[in-house]
């Protein structure tokens, strides 16, 4: 059983600080996360992360995933457009992809922004799925397609916060992580919307579907995400 532990900057990732590693066989942190706890194994953060939040000394098994890495593995599962251009998206596939899990498990990457509230582990940060986005219309649809691809290849995706979450992925433990299983979905719903992405064909290859998004329509997206919203149950349905 291998199990991947993906950390955000949501403020409730500090709760991994005291958890032991033993449930864990590899930690990957998203842009500032690798500063709530010193043993992780993978970094990925975009190619505009400021320098000055980077960490300047690694371990010998400690490595940085940049897109040259991660764009070619998103893109084997539809790209950026479909599957969600935020880091916790991009992590979570890219995990799926070079690491073949058995079970992925998420913490602070719930992508909830209260206002007058800490936004992040380190206080306010920029809050990516607020931005006006072509590819986050709809963050639980988003979820639901991850959830579904992870799914398909026999992998767990679980959510380890307790708080409000805008990904819908089974909540666990790190006491119960190991036993998580892939979750149940609508195989004829999850085809058609892969059949409807292929026919839209929002595809970019160099990841930077932005530089394109005069090209798609928002309505068809809304559509894909509708049925991926239906291809799974939903929590508290």
């Amino acid at each position: 059983m291998s199990v991947v532990l993906i950390l955000g900057s949501g403020p409730n990732v500090v709760a991994c600080r005291t958890w032991p590693r033993d449930p864990f066989d590899r930690i990957v942190a998203i842009n500032n996360a690798w500063a709530v706890r010193s043993d992780w194994d993978d970094l990925i953060f975009p190619d505009d992360f400021a320098r000055e939040r980077q960490p300047v000394d690694l371990s010998p098994n400690q490595r940085i995933i940049r897109s040259a890495e991660y764009v070619p593995l998103q893109n084997t599962f539809g790209g950026f457009v479909y599957a969600g251009g935020t880091m916790a998206f991009t992590a979570s596939y890219w995990a799926l992809a070079a690491l073949q899990p058995d079970v992925i498990a998420v913490l602070g990457c719930d992508m909830v922004y209260p206002e007058g509230e800490s936004t992040h582990f380190y206080g306010t940060g920029t809050a990516d799925p607020l931005r006006q986005d072509i590819s986050l219309r709809s963050l639980e649809a988003k979820s639901a397609r991850l959830m579904v691809m992870a799914a398909k290849l026999g992998c767990a995706m679980v959510n380890l916060s307790h708080g409000e979450s805008r990904m819908v992925f089974p909540r666990a433990t790190p006491q119960t992580v190991a036993t998580a299983k892939p979750s149940p979905f609508d195989m004829a719903a999850a085809n058609t919307a892969l059949a409807k992405e292929e026919r839209l064909g929002y595809y970019v290859p160099s990841g930077k579907y932005w530089k394109e998004e005069d090209g798609f329509d928002p309505d068809a997206i809304d559509a894909v995400d509708q049925l991926w919203l239906k291809s799974v149950q939903l929590p508290g349905i």
